[in-house]
């Protein structure tokens, strides 16, 4: 069975409006299954691909700081 975890969670969000796909990220981190992480993952490195340097800086700045 080839199963690819990206293609399946980007078709799985593909379409949704941004209250969906914010609705998807809530509910994964409110759950905190660990099921989840991987679908979770793929979002942000959809998000990633999709920032400038500027953008990806923010991110980092973001993460460096809510891991202090």
């Amino acid at each position: 069975m080839d199963l690819n975890l990206r293609k399946a969670v980007i078709h799985n969000v593909s379409g949704n409006d941004q209250a969906q796909l914010k609705d998807t990220i809530v509910d994964a981190i409110q759950r905190g299954e660990e099921k989840m992480l991987p679908g979770l993952g793929v979002l942000f490195e959809v998000i990633w691909q999709n920032a400038d340097a500027k953008e990806q800086n923010m991110m980092l700045e973001t993460l460096e700081q809510g891991l202090k």
